[in-house]
């Protein structure tokens, strides 16, 4: 699958210049072969594409532009002014398109020097980003690399320097996007971490800052690559990375499915694509979606699938905190974020894991201009020493500050429970929602009826504390009482909830809010 033109004849010309053209093409070729055939063919067996593979995927047909092709280290120091010097130098750059949107791009190859960093390959990946910056266009990185050239020593780690402080002024201006396709150790790291989304693929790609040698010297502890840092483990675990797929091919397509979700730019706007999805639609199944036991769960995706285009929904952090579901999807063509609290797993609660994920993706929305869409059954935080030694007031804050903290749209429909401090932090009218609406099942209270009323009438008999249940119930378990203080803006069938939130999101178009000056604000890390 070449991405450049090969064997193209040689117009007539004299023989001077048909030579320079010759050795021209020569050195590209031999450029274009990284470390050999023997390399590509041993990452081949690995279950990996080479680089260059990997960046035909990623963008559109015949649409790369190599920069630095011919660059090579210079180093001296312990044999490398013996060693064989291999053009590029171990990591591909240049720009592309994606559906015909600019985006660039740099693919560390394994075969050269496996994929190590020198003060070369460093400074390739400092002007890839640099001028990803100055275009305001995506930068995507694909990694599968050992780490710092340790031959070159603190050359090598100034380059990882100069590349962390890049990935620093990027953050919120452009998308980040790290694509983990091998070994990532060391400094390899850091750069992805400071990116927005990190992907990986299964049983070939591990991310550790020190490897499983080290861990047992240091630590005597005997561990695999694939349980130190494997995809399972950062995407269900750590929460470093965002999603894992079964290939390279498949990560790949998910990149590019990604990036047609996401803006150029902070202020380029979100992107809008045909959509033969009409907003106006209805869906009479959503009437029945909540079920009458209110202890029964139910699965929140079929409401965002119902809910956004064609049930196109990119889903973030799939395995991790799954009381919580977050993740990009259209209506009327056009990106909003999507966070829903998920009755299928631990009730829909909110914990330290669940609230660090929820305000992870809420400040990038904000950051990049994404309205955000929030789905509410919310039975609360989740009680207990692990949470609380575990600092679940400062990882629920979190989220409450992100939300705060928005200026893009926000659009809020509770389906169902919204209790206490939890009613609160997910995105109600108090703390800036736009436009909160509520299904005819919601309950906001600051708990269920049954513990409010044993705490108010505390050693009160059965009968008294049935009855003031259902008093408390009806009093206060449903929408209607928030909505008569105007903190709900209209209680609204199931079924039109599409429609609703098409004309919420069009109307906000306009949004705009001003802040009062500061050099950044001081969120609850």
């Amino acid at each position: 699958m070449p991405y450049f033109r090969r064997n193209v004849p040689l117009p007539d010309c004299d023989y001077a210049m048909k030579d320079i053209l010759e050795q021209l093409e020569t050195r590209r070729e031999g450029a274009r072969k990284g470390g050999g055939e023997r390399r590509i063919e041993a990452q081949h067996k690995r279950g990996k594409l080479t680089a260059r593979e990997r960046i035909v995927l990623l963008l559109d047909k015949d649409s790369f532009e190599e920069f630095d092709m011919f660059v090579q280290h210079r180093a001296v120091d312990f044999g490398m002014d013996k060693a064989e010097k291999i053009p590029g130098d171990g990591v591909v750059t240049g720009w592309g398109t994606v559906n015909g949107r600019t985006v660039f791009v740099f693919s560390k190859d394994f075969t050269v020097f496996g994929g190590s960093l020198s003060e070369t390959h460093a400074q390739k990946i400092i002007k890839i980003q640099d001028m990803a910056l100055k275009m305001r266009a995506p930068i995507v990185g694909l990694f599968d690399a050992g780490g710092a050239r340790i031959q070159e020593g603190v050359a090598a780690l100034g380059g990882y320097g100069e590349v962390f402080k890049r990935n620093v002024q990027a953050s919120g201006v452009i998308p980040q996007i790290s694509v983990i396709m091998g070994p990532c150790a060391g400094g390899d790291v850091y750069s992805p971490a400071m990116t927005d989304f990190i992907f990986m693929v299964r049983d070939t790609s591990y991310m550790f800052v020190t490897g499983p040698e080290v861990v047992k010297t240091v630590t005597n502890e005997t561990v695999t690559s694939e349980e130190l840092g494997g995809a399972k483990v950062h995407t269900s675990k750590s929460s470093v990375a965002d999603g894992s797929f079964e290939n390279d091919v498949e990560a790949l397509l998910q990149v590019r499915r990604l990036l047609d979700f996401l803006p150029a730019n902070n202020t380029a706007g979100v992107p809008e694509w045909p959509s033969f999805d009409v907003p106006d639609r209805v869906d009479m199944s959503l009437d029945t979606l909540v079920p009458d036991n209110p202890n029964k769960p139910y699965d929140i995706k079929e409401l965002i699938l119902k809910t956004v285009d064609e049930g196109d929904f990119f889903e973030i952090q799939q395995a991790y905190a799954g009381n919580i579901v977050t993740g990009f999807g259209r209506v009327e063509g056009r990106t909003v974020g999507i966070v829903a609290n998920q009755p299928m797993v631990l009730a829909g609660v909110l914990d330290s894991d669940a609230s660090r994920k929820a305000a992870r993706f809420v400040r990038y929305c904000d950051a990049f201009e994404i309205p955000i869409v929030s789905l509410v059954d919310v039975p609360g935080f989740l009680p207990g020493t692990a949470q609380e030694y575990g600092g679940l007031i400062k990882h629920g804050a979190k989220l409450l500050f992100a939300y705060s903290e928005c200026t893009v749209p926000l659009v809020t429909i509770i389906t169902r429970k919204a209790f206490g401090g939890a009613y609160d932090v997910m995105a109600s009218k108090h703390i800036g929602a736009d436009v909160n609406y509520a299904w005819p099942t919601a309950q906001i209270a600051v708990m269920g009826a049954k513990g409010a009323v044993e705490i108010i009438f505390r050693g009160g008999d059965a009968e008294t504390i049935a009855r003031q249940t259902k008093e408390y119930e009806d009093r206060f378990m449903s929408p209607f009482v928030a909505a008569e203080r105007g903190y709900i803006d209209e209680v609204i069938m199931p079924h039109s909830t599409r429609r609703r939130i098409a004309r919420a999101l069009a109307m906000l178009r306009t949004k705009s809010v001003e802040r009062p000056w500061r050099k950044h604000d001081n969120i609850p890390l």
